[in-house]
């Protein structure tokens, strides 16, 4: 069996930079084994695996360990191929683990439009601070902890010890935040080596919770948000209460042919 195969640069506008994710097109469904051995060969953060049902389509992720609920740089991937590689005109509705998720054109860039999700001041778990090398100023949870750090360059500073991380209690995600950076509203880390990624160079997921946190926080809905991993990349976010819209720019890196077995 014969598959395409593309790699995309998400959250970005040139190669090497941004979030890659893989993007397989499906005609037919592959059996979740298969698909999760496939992420792992490819070992990027997301393999994204569509296919099409009447006027949608169905959308599925996995890192290399595990299938996700959400992922924004590869949903952002994924439109990017099934508009600019496969010749289909957005808005795209993807059916998906966390209900559908649009995404619509706006020039060059896209917007995803997902639901927000909301934090609390919580107690981090003991060892946290110790585990990512700092001491945040504060500590929420959403569905992930989010550390709010003195500055921006105190969070791109951070030599956070991953195995440390792997090893708390129910820190399956962690985001690092704060307030500015050059030339943006926030900036922000993430990292989850639990589900097979230690760190994520720029996520979605992370800002449908860090968004209406900073908005509240800064008093407006529109930010600008600088993910400060070594790759780097800048998402243009709007809060509207229960959604969070993230546009960003995609580039296509290489695209090929899977061989599967049958």
């Amino acid at each position: 069996m014969k598959l395409p195969l593309f790699q995309i640069d998400a959250f970005t506008a040139r190669p090497f930079a941004g979030n890659p994710a893989a993007v397989v097109p499906l005609d037919a469904p592959l059996p979740d084994d298969v698909m999760q051995a496939m992420a792992a060969e490819h070992n990027l953060s997301e393999t994204a695996f569509v296919l099409r049902e009447g006027a949608d389509w169905r959308l599925r992720w996995f890192t290399p360990k595990a299938e996700v609920e959400m992922c924004g740089h590869a949903t952002l991937a994924t439109a990017y191929v099934l508009a600019r590689e496969l010749g289909q005109r957005p808005p795209f509705t993807f059916h998906t683990l966390s209900g559908p998720l649009v995404v619509e054109a706006d020039g060059p860039r896209f917007i995803l439009d997902f639901p927000a999700r909301l934090s609390e001041a919580a107690t981090p778990p003991a060892g946290l601070a110790a585990a990512l090398g700092a001491a945040p100023r504060e500590v929420h949870r959403a569905r992930d902890w989010i550390c709010v750090m003195q500055s921006p360059e105190e969070v791109a500073a951070l030599t956070p010890d991953h195995a440390a991380l792997a090893a708390l209690p129910g820190t399956e995600r962690v985001i690092v935040t704060a307030a500015g950076g050059d030339g943006v509203d926030i900036t922000s880390r993430f990292f989850a080596v639990k589900v097979g990624v230690p760190e994520d160079p720029v996520t979605g997921t992370a800002h449908v919770q860090l968004v209406p946190f900073w908005a509240a926080r800064l008093g407006r809905k529109s930010l600008v948000c600088r993910q400060a991993s070594a790759r780097g990349g800048t998402l243009w976010c709007e809060w509207r209460e229960d959604r969070v819209r993230m546009a960003g720019d995609a580039v296509l890196y290489a695209k090929g042919e899977i061989h599967l077995p049958g």
